[in-house]
């Protein structure tokens, strides 16, 4: 018994230890994002975008985010908004054309959004754009994102990935959770890594890529469904950093049910499981180059799922050598290991999520019953990613977005200026 009580405890040590280091980094990369984001100056509004959209029956959101785009502070004559239907039964395209934008109908099978970002790439080409901006649908745009965009640009960013807000997080404690989620990846990842001279992560939507990058990287050779990650990673494989550029705000909607944000988190497990597969030993072979810092930044945060397998492993190990400690094994001593290393990681959960609020000063009362949650919102993290485990999500599942509203009517408390 004694030996199997040692046995347990000097695995918990090591597998603690290991996951002590991997946060560490987090924890160091959390710190850093206290340097103010790097100003890339005023420069001519001279870039080309190419503005893209895929779109699967988003009628009723599509001309808010066209909207929005059409107001932007930016020469009308440099950007051309694309909104590309795919297996839609509704009418978005007749919908996007009558906000303004310019609508092709995706001609080729779609299972993922990196089929639609392809297809649009190949057909636009030849058009002489110089960069390439993805919105989602639902989504609304700040009137500086363009211009925003070209200061990144013109200052050297040839990827680059803005704020991405959120237009409801006071409808429901979910969508308040998941707006708290975003702004800590604002906050903590992509302004610490920027502070770190790192890359920030390609975060799905309001986010811009250069032309010749992708010309470099023989186009948009995204295969995977999480085509946002995948896209960092080629970057960072062909020496193309991504920069920060956190005056280019973005609103998105946030699910509002908790059955929706367990699909839309399933997504992204399974995405990132099929990231990691398809690169990481791409990425283990180009430590030794030029790019080995991007590299090895990127390798952590696709461990991110196995970390939190191994997290969980611990944590029963932990508890199991607790209960038998005495040398026979007490129930109430597994329980209370089990009880006390949770409501630690609640305690810091809800800690985070109120430090992210303070610092991005949006305290607002409506928010208070998705900070009281925000922890049961980690939580769930861990059986969807189990779930993706078990079984990958591989099509791109419509999520149905219904949350209409004037782009003037967004609500933020954050401070646009640094």
């Amino acid at each position: 018994m004694a030996q199997s009580v040692m046995f347990l405890m000097t695995c918990a040590a090591l597998a603690g230890g290991l996951m002590t280091l991997w946060g560490s980094w987090y924890l160091i990369t959390a710190v850093m994002s206290w340097r103010k984001p790097m100003d890339y100056g005023r420069h001519k509004p001279t870039t080309r975008f190419a503005v893209v959209i895929a779109a699967r029956n988003e009628a009723l959101v599509i001309p808010q985010l066209v909207g929005s785009l059409m107001e932007q502070n930016y020469p009308r004559e440099l950007y051309d908004v694309w909104v590309i239907p795919n297996n839609c039964t509704d009418n978005t395209g007749e919908a996007a054309r009558q906000a303004g934008a310019r609508v092709l109908d995706c001609t080729v099978p779609v299972k993922s959004k990196g089929e639609v970002l392809r297809f649009t790439y190949r057909s636009l080409m030849g058009e002489g754009y110089d960069a390439f901006v993805v919105f989602d649908a639902d989504n609304v745009v700040h009137p500086d994102f363009l211009r925003e965009m070209n200061n990144a640009y013109r200052a050297g960013a040839r990827a680059a990935q803005g704020y991405r807000d959120s237009k409801n997080p006071y409808d429901t404690a979910v969508s308040g959770c998941s707006s708290i989620y975003y702004w800590m990846m604002n906050r903590f990842h992509s302004q610490g890594k920027a502070g770190m001279g790192l890359s920030a992560l390609i975060n799905g939507t309001g986010f811009m890529v250069a032309a010749s990058t992708l010309e470099a990287m023989g186009g948009w050779q995204t295969h995977t469904i999480s085509e946002d990650l995948e896209l960092t990673v080629r970057c960072a494989m062909a020496g193309v950093k991504v920069w920060w550029a956190p005056k280019a705000i973005t609103y998105d909607e946030q699910p509002m049910s908790m059955s929706e944000s367990v699909k839309q988190r399933k997504r992204w497990c399974s995405g990132t499981l099929q990231v990691s597969q398809d690169y990481l030993p791409q990425v283990g072979r180009g430590l030794a180059t030029p790019q080995g810092g991007l590299l090895t930044d990127l390798g952590s945060t696709m461990l991110i799922l196995p970390y939190q397998v191994a997290a969980l492993g611990n944590l029963i190990l932990a508890a199991l050598a607790a209960g038998m400690a005495t040398g026979r094994f007490s129930p109430l001593a597994f329980v209370g290991m089990l009880v006390l290393q949770l409501g630690m990681t609640a305690l810091g959960s809800t800690a985070a999520a109120a430090l992210v609020i303070t610092l991005e000063d949006r305290w607002d009362s409506r928010l208070l019953p998705a900070l009281g949650l925000y922890w049961l919102f980690v939580f769930s993290w861990l059986p969807i990613t189990l779930g993706a485990y078990r079984r990958k999500t591989t099509v791109w599942e419509e999520i149905r977005h219904t949350r209409s509203m004037n782009p003037m009517a967004i609500p933020s408390g954050r401070k646009v200026s640094f």
